[in-house]
This record gives structure tokens, sequence and C-alpha cells, in this order.
């Protein structure tokens, strides 16, 4: 299973970006799929994530009112669109697929109920 990330760029303070993912060997569709971010010295931080069955999506404190995400028309993409950027949303940011779903939005946003995971994209926000 590859999980294929992209659309990482740098970008100023209040642009938009807005980042792919596809998961690749994978023959089912995900139950659940999201993205993370990560900055040295700290833990990888749940950003938003959506489930398969019932298109119920998450987002983290820090991306409310700003990010959406969604599954695209083929099974196994996922797309975040982050808007109203500001330096502190600067990371690595990480895809992820989990082979199971959780009701609570806690545990979808929690990197240890995903099984898959890919390289990351850098995510550049200047003032």
């Amino acid at each position: 299973v590859q999980v294929l990330e992209s659309g990482g760029d740098s970008v100023q303070a209040g642009g938009s970006l807005t980042l792919s993912c596809r998961i690749v060997g994978l023959s089912f569709e995900a139950p659940a799929m999201g993205w993370f971010r990560q900055t040295p010295g700290n833990e990888r931080e749940g950003v938003a994530c959506i489930t398969s069955e019932v298109r119920g999506s998450y987002l983290g404190d820090s991306a409310q009112g700003r990010f959406s995400i969604s599954r695209g028309n083929d099974k196994n993409i996922v797309i975040l669109e982050m808007n109203n950027l500001k330096p502190e949303d600067t990371a690595t940011y990480y895809c992820a697929a989990g082979r199971s779903w959780f009701w609570e939005p806690r545990r979808m946003l929690n990197a240890g109920t995903y099984n898959y995971w890919g390289q990351g994209t850098q995510v550049t926000v200047s003032s």
C-alpha cells in the first residue's frame, strides 16, 4: 500500500492551498482517511479526517472555519482545502488511511487510528 501526497507549497499568510492524497494498492475503500501535521519536536496533530460509510468528517481545532476535507469520486482519494493560512500552519502534512473508523472525533483525529502513512508534504506559510 502506498500513500501518495501532493500539493505542498510555500504561500503567504491569508493564502490557500489544496492538498491531495491517493491510496494505491488497497483493494477496498479505506474506512478512514485523514490529514495530520507535524513540526520538529512536536507530536503529530490531527488536522482533518473523513470516513467512508457515512462520509462523516472531523476537523481539528486548528482547522475549524478554515479547512475542509472531502473524498474524491475515485475511491481512496482525499482532498484537504486550506484557506486563510497562517504562519502557524507551517508544518509537514501527512496523509493517512485506516482500516477502521469510529464515531468519536477524538479517535478519528488520533494518529494511532491509522495504518498507512505517506511521506509528507511541506507547507510553509510566510507572514
